[in-house]
């Protein structure tokens, strides 16, 4: 055998265990919050995509679901620096981002960071705060950096925004501003928990002396090594295909024989759309041990990349119709198999 095919042999053996040992420390991840968080592994999977695949995520459900504790719990599983933000109707861009506060003894303006400098942030109900509020979060999700006064400051790496929101329906709350969802890579839709699950989180909770302690489990340096291994699974361009074709259907739902489907999108999936469902179906592989991604990856996290994409008309609401119904619809319409690579 040749010394570049041994040498190669020798690499490719050393990536292999590499990234196992990075699959191992997702594997403990899940079992370290999970000493804490019952019955909630889906909610937890699409958060780690998020984190591995730089996309925000944001998390809707009624309250008491676990959501908060959920992010709190992951971020204590990992080595970085986290910060939870309450939104309420009174928050101010400023309480967000940092401002300009004068300094009597040196008499200068001085910076003062907000909360926004951190590595995850959890921004707490987020629907709770009016549009003013919720854009101030606009150039620190796409950007990674804010701006306060005059001078743009770079945020850590990695950068994550999870946020919660209460369904739009409850009291109190603010629509998001399309920009602003747009910018989320998955919004995940948390339901209740079975009766097995419950009974187990109300013995859990009900125990007072409970303890919530998790160990950190990832560093910085091994999300940026899972990062990397994520982007080098392989998606052949057949399915590269299958999800423009998937993107190209929400926008053109008659010419995929979605006509009943059709008169109930307003708007179809931005661009971001087909970006975040490559870059999650790719996390899905890693996360199945496979350095390629098959159809069923991207079947798998459409719905979450889709459902705040999609925008549906007011006849949808008056039928009952979701975008679930509808994205449902659209991957049994779209055919893989007529996609030539």
């Amino acid at each position: 055998m040749a010394i570049a095919e041994v040498v190669g042999a020798d690499i490719k053996k050393e990536n292999q265990e590499v990234r196992k040992v990075l699959q191992e420390k997702i594997r403990k991840v899940f079992s370290e919050v999970g000493k804490v968080v019952v019955g909630q592994e889906y909610m937890i999977n699409r958060l780690l995509i998020g984190l591995f695949t730089q996309g925000h995520v944001l998390l809707e459900g009624v309250p008491g679901l676990a959501k908060t504790l959920t992010v709190n719990t992951l971020s204590e599983a990992l080595h970085l620096d986290f910060k939870r933000i309450q939104f309420t109707p009174d928050l101010l861009p400023a309480d967000l981002v940092g401002t300009m506060i004068y300094n009597q003894k040196s008499a200068k303006f001085e910076v003062k960071k907000g909360p926004i400098f951190a590595n995850i942030i959890l921004a707490d109900e987020v629907n709770r705060s009016p549009a003013k509020v919720q854009s101030a979060l606009l150039e620190a999700m796409q950007e990674k950096q804010v701006t306060i006064g005059e001078t743009t400051y770079g945020l850590d790496r990695p950068f994550l925004v999870m946020a919660t929101q209460n369904p739009v329906e409850h009291e109190g709350t603010y629509p998001l501003p399309e920009a602003q969802v747009d910018r989320f890579m998955l919004k995940v839709n948390i339901d209740y928990p079975d009766k097995d699950d419950e009974l187990e989180i109300m013995r859990r909770m009900s125990n007072l002396t409970f303890d919530k302690k998790v160990e950190a489990v990832l560093s910085k340096e091994d999300i940026f090594a899972i990062r990397d291994e994520i982007n080098q699974v392989n998606v052949s361009e057949s399915l590269e295909k299958y999800i423009i074709e998937l993107v190209f259907a929400t926008r053109s739902a008659k010419e995929y024989g979605l006509t009943d489907e059709a008169h109930y999108i307003q708007f179809g999936a931005s661009p971001r759309a087909s970006i975040n469902l490559n870059l999650a179906a790719k996390a899905v592989a890693f996360f199945d041990e496979r350095d390629y991604v098959l159809p069923e990856d991207i079947k798998e996290v459409a719905s979450d990349v889709f459902n705040h994409r999609l925008i549906l008309n007011y006849e949808a609401e008056a039928d009952g119709i979701t975008t679930r119904d509808i994205i449902n619809t659209l991957l049994g319409k779209v055919n893989i198999n007529r996609i030539k690579g």
